[in-house]
């Protein structure tokens, strides 16, 4: 069982106007949160990538790629994911610059390929936002390109969307045949996407009983190489009791309010044939990628038993949120990992 954050790129992911924590997408605060984590004992982190911010366009936004190498050259153990999405770079390019950041961070460094949800963001860089299974066409190509690249092959390629001949990037990876690669979204496209070019499956956070059978879907799919593993995004709230948990959890939420101008505008600019949209529609949450809707809200004890729940469903890798992000997170390392068995590193 391995734990990850979530970085801070486009700052708080609960409620944008928490006064115990001020918006803060900087570099330093990043760098600090991750080099914490790291020491904490946290496995990953996750570093997503936009181009301008999906939540409010005026706030600031930390770039995910150049952000990574620079993590990775600062960080001495944690697995650096960094997401793409493939619109946005040639993938020649992106293998080239996944395999330099793989040899930074020493072997540590994973892409997470996603297929974009927030319109504006391509459409106003003059880049067509294709509809969803296009979309889910164009990454298959994509990572079908990338892949052999970051495992030093001799590529020659054409398709729809590509025309690569006789390429091959120098150095190869010397720690492992190549980065990891996770997949994210929950459509049928994008399940067998990952079924045939993923390592790890990340599922946004929602209940046991849901996450349970997309699991069973996609594990049960023929595949090549070795079983697929999962993910799951999440929102923790632990306290010593379930009572205090819940009224940290109906503080945020009545934070989250004041953002409602916000989200609107941001459901406004999300392709309404998403899964992930439809998904977290259905369920009251605070946060990103399903929030708490996964339910780790409670006691320690409630919570370390819920994780230890979803960990025998088959998820190996929690990537978590929390706010205010860096006191909760040390209050998740000292209080909640021992009960799973995670000690210091």
């Amino acid at each position: 069982m391995r734990f990850g954050i979530w970085a801070l790129v486009h700052g708080s992911r609960g409620a944008l106007q928490d006064p115990e924590e001020p918006y803060d997408a900087s570099w330093e605060r990043n760098l600090a949160l991750v080099q914490e984590a790291e020491r904490l004992g946290f496995d990953s982190t996750l570093v997503a990538q936009h181009t301008i911010n999906p939540h409010h366009a005026p706030n600031d936004q930390l770039e995910a790629w150049t952000s990574s190498a620079a993590l990775a050259a600062a960080t001495n153990r944690i697995e650096i994911i960094t997401a793409i999405k493939p619109y946005l770079y040639h993938p020649v390019v992106l293998a080239k610059m996944a395999l330099q950041i793989e040899h930074i961070s020493k072997g540590r460094f994973a892409l997470n390929l996603v297929n974009a949800w927030n319109m504006p963001e391509l459409e106003k860089a003059g880049i067509p936002f294709a509809p969803h299974d296009e979309r889910y066409a164009y990454g298959r190509e994509w990572i079908a390109v990338v892949e052999p690249l970051m495992r030093g092959e001799t590529l020659t390629f054409h398709g729809q969307y590509f025309n690569v001949t006789d390429y091959t990037l120098r150095p190869a990876d010397p720690y492992r045949p190549r980065p990891k690669i996770y997949v994210g979204g929950e459509s049928e496209p994008a399940r067998a996407l990952v079924a045939d070019h993923g390592d790890v499956w990340f599922i946004n956070g929602q209940p046991l009983a849901d996450v349970q059978a997309l699991i069973a879907d996609v594990a049960s799919r023929p595949r090549q190489g070795p079983p697929l593993e999962f993910g799951l995004s999440a929102f923790v709230i632990a306290r010593e009791t379930e009572a205090e948990a819940h009224a940290a959890l109906l503080r945020l939420s009545e934070l989250a309010k004041l953002d409602a101008p916000i989200r609107a505008v941001q459901r406004a600019n999300t392709d309404p044939y998403s899964v992930m949209a439809q998904t977290m529609s259905k369920t009251p949450r605070v946060g990103s990628n399903g929030g708490t809707a996964a339910d780790l809200v409670g006691s320690y004890d409630q919570v370390a038993e819920r994780i230890c729940a979803f960990g025998d469903a088959g998820i190996e890798l929690f990537m978590l949120q929390f706010q205010p992000f860096e006191a909760e997170m040390r209050r998740f390392a000292q209080h909640v990992m021992p009960r799973v068995g995670r000690g210091p590193v």
